[in-house]
């Protein structure tokens, strides 16, 4: 059963974290990055469906540095809300949390370590891979990313985009496409959070096809026999 637990980031800052468990012995551990909506029932479903795949899975609330037990519906309104508290966390106040959450992972024997982000996560999952050392990252959609195009990855990335995304023009994606050539790079004729299926953006079928590459990914960086 998934639970919540409370995790210790490295300057003494206390946050929560949900976590799902696989029904066998985990394939490797995997960290799940928020949307702006916190970790709501969206991103936990998620959890809940990497865990069902073998991964032993957390979604840390990233946004308890500013407020706790945030967790919003995906409206305009709450829209608004989460881009403020976003605003106010800027990637050094929240990687000490991702790096906790890879950390307890570790710890819990997991000798591979992946991470895949959502909108303001698919940026972090991005930032994860250049400053610290997961051992392979996904982004969704993340519309910051071109900010840190220039940073160097330290393992494999993958990226996913939507071809009628207002909010990430595809100027940005052909531009990161030639700074990261060996990194690969999807669009599908899909909007913004096309894998939220909350919102009435999401697109069925891009949401599986990304799906189905982004385990691609981990299953190629993740598994190994010493896990």
């Amino acid at each position: 059963m998934p639970e919540h637990i409370q995790l210790q980031a490295g300057d003494g800052h206390n946050f929560d974290a949900y976590i799902a468990y696989p029904s066998e012995k985990p394939k490797a551990g995997l960290v799940v990055l928020q949307e702006i909506f916190g970790v709501n029932a969206h991103i936990r479903s998620v959890a809940d469906r990497f865990a069902q795949t073998g991964f032993l899975t957390i979604a840390p609330a990233l946004f308890d540095r500013a407020e706790r037990h945030v967790e919003l519906a995906p409206d305009p309104k709450s829209a608004r809300k989460g881009m403020a508290i976003a605003r106010d966390l800027p990637p050094e106040r929240t990687l000490p949390d991702i790096e906790a959450a890879i950390t307890y992972l570790r710890n819990q024997g997991m000798r591979k370590v992946g991470v895949v982000g959502y909108c303001w996560g698919g940026t972090l999952a991005w930032l994860t891979n250049t400053r610290l050392r997961p051992d392979a990252t996904v982004s969704y959609y993340g519309g910051n990313i071109h900010n840190y195009g220039d940073e160097r990855p330290t393992c494999p990335a993958m990226f996913h985009f939507g071809l009628l995304d207002k909010h990430i023009p595809q100027s940005v994606v052909e531009e990161l496409r030639q700074k990261h050539p060996n990194s690969p790079i999807f669009t599908y004729q899909a909007d913004h959070a096309f894998n939220n299926d909350l919102r009435p953006s999401y697109n069925g079928a891009a949401a599986n096809l990304a799906l189905q590459r982004t385990l691609a990914h981990f299953e190629k960086y993740l598994m190994n026999k010493a896990n």
